[in-house]
């Protein structure tokens, strides 16, 4: 398939707007409708903008979950059970996980921070680099994805990230969102919450729930913006990217750590 089809095909997705009713497409495949309200994009995406967000690690509480529930929630993760029969310990370790939380230990002082991990959103993705179909890319404003059309599972993308931010689907997923449609055998990670920001929208679940919560730990933004918040919140505190030492220039920085 040539590049200017599987472009030809990124451009149409991105401008479909959100389906508004429930609708049955196959025997026992339901799509779960989201209602939205703002614009469905018109415009292509272009480098003008850079979707980033800075995490704030000394707001992130211990025990707290609400980014990662809500990114489970936004996108049907907290609907896709485990299958009859499986073992729970093979299923606890193989269901997809967009977002997790990790434990950072500093080895001289012994303190211990919480953090959520997700895709990072590199502006050079290795995960991009390894596909050998395409599938994963990055788009003109720093958001990285995966093409479900053309991913073939063979999980290269998975062993390239240094972040172990992808998860593959093992199993049939008999009832999906529209607004992030899942299936078997396809790689899958954080999206930025890109059916979002295609209509509109300026904000992220995990970064809505953070500040639900009361905690505020999670910024998002346009990095190229100087009027963002992000942008200003990158100027005022000391910031770093994870594994910066790879070059990869992720779009997500972290405070804190």
């Amino acid at each position: 398939m040539s590049d200017k089809t599987n472009l030809a095909r990124r451009n149409f997705l991105t401008k479909l707007p959100v389906a508004a009713a429930t609708a049955a497409v196959a025997p026992g495949v339901v799509l779960q409708s989201t209602n939205v309200t703002a614009a469905p994009r018109s415009e292509a995406v272009s480098s003008s903008v850079r979707w980033g967000m800075l995490v704030d690690a000394n707001k992130c509480a211990d025990g707290c979950s609400a980014c990662v529930d809500a990114c489970n929630k936004e996108n049907g993760l907290d609907i896709h059970s485990a299958p009859d029969g499986a073992d729970a310990v093979k299923w606890d370790q193989q269901k997809p996980t967009w977002m997790r939380t990790v434990k950072l230990k500093d080895i001289s002082s012994g303190r211990v921070t919480n953090l959520p991990m997700m895709c990072q959103h590199c502006e050079h993705p290795p995960c991009a680099d390894v596909c050998p179909t395409g599938a994963s890319f990055r788009r003109d404003d720093g958001v990285v994805l995966v093409d479900r059309h053309i991913c073939i599972g063979c999980r290269y993308c998975m062993m390239a990230c240094p972040y172990k931010a992808r998860s593959f689907i093992h199993e049939n997923v008999d009832i999906k969102p529209t607004l992030a449609p899942r299936g078997k055998g396809c790689v899958e990670s954080c999206t930025f919450c890109v059916h979002r920001l295609d209509n509109g929208q300026t904000t992220t679940a995990c970064q809505d729930a953070c500040a639900k919560e009361g905690h505020h730990a999670i910024v998002f933004g346009d990095l190229n913006d100087p009027n963002s918040a992000v942008a200003k919140a990158l100027k005022s505190y000391p910031n770093q990217q994870v594994r910066d030492d790879l070059k990869l220039n992720p779009g997500v920085h972290y405070s804190g750590i």
